[in-house]
């Protein structure tokens, strides 16, 4: 996707396909509010002129796709986060992938790392509108459980932080303590997050902000 349009139009698919607003925040990797104006945006009648931007959140849009779409090459993007991961000193049982784009990269950092691997579904997942906080996300079964188990979380961006936040709090209520958290992508510059820190391949800065 090379420009705001193109955002527009793929979050008006996606809700077209049943995807809830925080499933599409999710998909093109933006916050929950770009991602409620992009849908928004994306039913209104009010279109912007030609040649001229429309305003909308201050938020950056990552696109991860050509590592995505190439098992290779997604292979090769665990492996430097699990390199990472190793650079902390820490030992962990269990790898954990936020759903749904960390969960393939939490494979190939488990497979590196030699742990068993979890699998988290955050609420956003469920998100339209109001209160995330009224909503809650789970372990999936099918994967390893965190109870007792020292955790590395992986996800592929950080935007605000809230969803690494509730993982770090599922880990904890399920008794399982969170080592640290690894990303492809910071947008904040986030170094701890409750505690456990944050490594990130990449941290997006902003030029010019105080």
């Amino acid at each position: 996707m090379k420009n705001v349009d193109d955002l527009i139009a793929s979050a008006a698919e996606l809700a077209d396909r049943g995807l809830s607003k925080g499933e599409i925040a999710d998909e093109l990797n933006v916050s929950r509010e770009t991602a409620s104006w992009l849908v928004e945006r994306s039913g209104s009648a009010a279109k912007p002129e030609p040649d001229t931007k429309p305003e909308g959140p201050d938020d950056i849009h990552v696109d991860w796709n050509a590592i995505g779409s190439g098992g290779k090459r997604l292979t090769y993007v665990g492996r430097a986060l699990a390199d990472l991961l190793m650079e902390t000193g820490e030992t962990a049982d269990v790898t954990i992938g936020i759903e749904k784009a960390g969960v393939p990269l939490a494979t190939s950092v488990s497979r590196e790392l030699e742990t068993t691997l979890g699998a988290y579904a955050p609420a956003k997942h469920q998100w339209e509108e109001g209160d995330i906080e009224d909503l809650g996300g789970g372990f999936s079964r099918n994967f390893a459980p965190v109870d007792g188990r020292q955790c590395f979380i992986v996800d592929d961006t950080v935007t605000s932080g809230t969803t690494l936040r509730e993982t770090i709090d599922s880990i904890r209520s399920e008794g399982g303590e969170p080592l640290a958290c690894v990303v492809i992508v910071d947008k904040q510059g986030v170094e701890e997050i409750d505690g456990v820190p944050v490594y990130s391949l990449i941290n997006v800065v902003r030029v010019g902000e105080q």
